[in-house]
């Protein structure tokens, strides 16, 4: 019997039109007298659901995960035409489970693994039944009826049930067990396994592509296919850098390289049983099913130098250890190892010198916390002298015999000179190169290194068509709904560019919804518009008449403020000054508004500044979130806020100066999607609040996101209103407020920009615009993401990729890269979106080309 392993991820079973290309391709194995194995993810998001559904069930949550599960299987299974009693005992089991730890509060890896295995069986659950009413006769295999994991060095319950190994010898008695079943095809699942004693374990986040590598080597099967929702592997991740190329072929050892190295389309234990049984494994779209994909089979002997991709890794974490006396010292290595393996951590990159060793650890491939990251410094601190640092990436140059090119490699270098380079790697294997720096540098500096390296490459055996080029009838990557209002204006717009291009165009019918939608939260005592996102006078209005009071920064902020709403009362106006000098305070006094400290250093120094004063005090919640590592307001790496640690000399302090602090205020970051976040940061602050008993507001800060990207979905303000109800509940002599800022005004907002010249440079297409990083500063400073679209072709379909770039004298002044666009020439108008915040109000005169105008419409 011959065997083909198919492997569809989260992506290719959510759908009824993905379904169907999986029994296309089953039926297609099957004609050519091959007998198909499918193995399937759950379907998409789910796993992420399951995985939040213990820690809401120990906080009494529960329901509304479980609905959220059981809505997206009921919508699928109702697009299928399957019963909707199928499940039914899948949601039952989950909701007993779930009451279960309500009621006692304990979350074993035990149950964690029986929790999520549910999204597995549940998703071939439905494909069966549907594969069957298709007439594509389908037998449901459990994979933990033979998928036996075994034991590890690392014996704990975190490992045992949530990181499991399989063995992936061939086992004839599979074969034949599999042969010997009465289908034509045979659907199972990725990602679950069982231990020797039958209990449920995983292989891990992502494991479904080991569980489809490991099946094919026990049945011996003649290939492996790995079916995702990119067409193969390309020479970066093509979602960021659309000019990245598509890898034809590569052989075990370079496709172990980019999938260790970050490559997110294959996970990197997936490769080994496959390169060990000689088994070829084939990556492949379930979207795009006529596309080839990528080719991975053994080494063909073609031994030149090259470089086949970039790739970067974020959340990896560094563990230095100095010590003198490891020069020479026999066993120094072998001891401060040991440490790691006896808390079954894995090490990754490793460097060392004569007094110091630093290695990496991927925290998504080890199962660590802060606990195991303390244990294992406690355990270290006899042999040297350990640290930790934090928010590390790595940024790899794969490829075959690398030495050999390093010649070449010279201008790569100067990429990172401006920027701190931790560690810095050469694979022994010669097949990367791989350098550590800050995590929120990682993806500009793997978009420099691709337009370096591959700008002029040509197609090849190895190289085929950009991931643009594959979808060169593509539209224009426009964002509909309600930010898109400026669809039906482009004329207007168009017109107001001929005339004052570059410019900013605010809408006001959007700003004033965004304001009265957060006027509107009913567990939100105080909405406060946070005007460093855009402090136009008009819009300060707008926010006014919807019932805001305001937050600033600055003494000019304030003075703005209080110009244009001298009637305004002290509490709706908070005043937050970070690192200002002793007369920025007295302004905020003077100018009677509600002050903030934001480090004890005030009370310190100028005790006699706050004497009899009611004051806020700004609270590090001690983690950040947010789109860019710029905009994350907590946790030790960010200055702002006072640390918890202090709060015992921050009462000490306090009442020294005779002052009483009314409010705690925290703000975690900017561009943050997820519900909960206002609820945790308050819940910080409400435990702190229990200490000082003069407090009577909670300020949650703001940061609430926008969609900057198609495909992301909106924050949904009914589900944060909803959050911060329980902590109201909960804490009901507190108020809460709230303080957006980019909110109210990203999407109300537009730069217009005229096309003023194009360039071809070797491959690379360049259109120039009049405005530039003067005009919009944050694709510069920190790689921000703004939809461009040609207004006068918005119509049109993008026919090619391009930089649009400004006319600013510095090689960072690029607007967007890789941009799929019409040919747009001479005078078109280019309309960058969601530019309302932080746009106008980051502008410069660099190169004295002055600010773009304002327009309201």
């Amino acid at each position: 019997m011959r065997f083909i392993v198919l492997k569809f991820g989260g992506t290719s079973v959510s759908t009824l039109a993905r379904w169907k290309t999986i029994a296309a391709q089953a039926q297609q194995r099957a004609d050519e007298g091959a007998r198909p194995v499918l193995v399937c993810s759950a379907v998409s998001g789910v796993s992420d659901l399951l995985d939040s559904l213990l820690p809401a069930a120990r906080r009494g949550e529960h329901d509304a995960v479980l609905e959220q599960i059981e809505a997206k299987h009921r919508a699928l299974m109702a697009t299928m035409d399957l019963p909707s009693d199928l499940l039914d005992d899948h949601f039952s089991l989950l909701r007993r489970l779930a009451q279960g730890v309500s009621l006692i509060g304990e979350i074993t890896p035990r149950l964690t693994a029986r929790v999520m295995s549910h999204g597995e069986l549940m998703s071939t659950t439905m494909g069966a039944e549907w594969l069957n009413g298709q007439g594509l006769k389908t037998a449901w295999m459990d994979a933990r009826s033979f998928m036996r994991s075994a034991p590890m060095a690392d014996d704990s319950p975190r490992r045992r049930y949530l990181a499991a190994r399989i063995p992936h010898d061939a086992e004839p008695a599979l074969q034949k067990q599999f042969a010997d079943v009465d289908a034509t095809v045979i659907l199972t699942q990725g990602f679950i396994a069982s231990s020797p004693d039958e209990e449920t374990v995983l292989l891990g986040r992502g494991g479904s592509d080991t569980s489809a590598t490991t099946i094919a080597a026990k049945l011996g099967a003649e290939r492996c296919e790995i079916w995702t929702d990119v067409p193969g592997m390309f020479t970066a991740n093509p979602r960021q850098i659309q000019a990245a190329r598509l890898l034809k072929a590569l052989d075990y050892d370079e496709a172990q390289e980019l999938a260790s190295t970050g490559a997110k389309v294959l996970h990197p234990a997936a490769v080994n049983p496959v390169r060990a049984a000689k088994i070829p494994m084939h990556v492949r779209s379930t979207p795009r099913p006529d596309l080839a994909g990528t080719v991975v089979s053994l080494d063909q002997g073609d031994r030149h130098a090259s470089v086949k991709a970039i790739s970067g890794r974020k959340n990896l974490v560094l563990i230095v250890m100095e010590s003198v006396g490891m020069w020479q010292s026999v066993g120094f290595l072998a001891d401060v190892f040991g440490c790691f393996r006896a808390r079954g951590l894995s090490v990754d990159l490793v460097a060392t010198s004569e007094s110091n060793v630093t290695v990496s650890l991927d925290t998504s491939a080890n199962l660590i916390d802060e606990d195991a990251l303390q244990g294992l410094l406690e355990d270290l601190a006899p042999l040297c002298q350990p640290s930790v640092i934090r928010g590390c990436a790595s940024v790899s140059i794969v490829g075959r015999n690398i030495r050999a090119v390093l010649h070449e490699l010279a201008p790569v270098f100067e990429v990172f000179e401006e920027h701190r380079i931790y560690l810095v790697t050469q694979a022994a294997s010669d097949l990367n190169l791989t350098v550590v720096i800050d995590a929120a540098q990682v993806d500009r500096m793997v978009k420099q290194l691709h337009g370096l390296l591959f700008s002029n490459s040509q197609r090849d055996e190895t190289f085929g068509p950009s991931w643009a080029a594959l979808f060169e009838d593509a539209p224009q990557q426009i964002t509909r709904g309600a930010r898109s209002w400026w669809r039906a204006r482009k004329d207007e717009l168009i017109d107001i560019a001929q005339e004052h291009s570059p410019a900013y165009v605010y809408d006001r019918a959007t700003v004033s919804a965004r304001a009265e939608e957060v006027a509107g939260l009913q567990n939100v005592s105080q909405v406060l518009y946070a005007i460093k996102a855009n402090p136009h006078p008009e819009l300060m209005k707008i926010a006014r008449a919807a019932g805001l009071g305001f937050e600033c920064v600055s003494p000019g902020e304030v003075a703005r403020v209080r110009a244009l709403f001298p009637d305004l009362r002290r509490d709706q106006v908070l005043y937050t000054p970070n690192f200002a000098p002793r007369e920025d305070y007295a302004a905020g006094f003077d100018a009677d508004v509600m002050v903030t400290l934001d480090n004890l250093h005030p009370l310190i120094a100028w005790p006699d500044l706050f004497e009899g004063r009611e004051i806020f005090v700004r609270i590090d919640p001690g983690q950040g979130r947010g789109h860019h590592a710029h905009v994350r307001t907590g946790g030790a790496t960010s200055k702002f806020g006072v640390a918890a640690d202090q709060i015992d000399e921050l009462l000490g302090r306090a009442a020294a100066a005779s002052c009483r602090i009314v409010g705690l205020h925290a703000h975690a970051g900017s561009g943050v999607r997820t519900p909960d976040n206002w609820r945790e940061v308050g819940s910080v602050l409400a435990e702190l609040a229990a200490r000082l008993p003069d407090v009577r507001v909670l300020d949650v800060g703001g940061g609430l996101g926008v969609p900057e990207k198609p495909g992301q979905t909106r924050l949904d303000l009914t589900a944060v209103d909803q959050r911060l109800g329980q902590l109201r509940a909960a804490f009901p002599d507190k108020q809460l407020w709230m303080e957006p800022g980019r909110y109210l005004v990203a999407e109300a907002g537009v730069l217009l920009a005229r096309v003023t010249q194009r360039k071809q440079k070797g491959i690379v297409r360049y259109v120039g615009v009049d405005a530039g990083m003067h005009s919009l500063i944050r694709p510069a400073l920190y790689g921000a993401y703004h939809q461009i679209v040609n207004l006068n072709r918005i119509d049109d379909p993008a026919t090619e990729t391009v930089n649009i770039v400004g006319p600013i004298c510095e090689t960072g002044d690029v607007l967007g890269r890789d941009r799929r666009m019409p040919q747009s020439e001479e005078g078109d108008v280019l309309l960058i979106g969601t530019a309302g915040a932080y746009g106008r109000a980051m502008a410069s005169e660099y190169n004295l080309r002055g600010f773009p105008e304002e327009i309201l419409i």
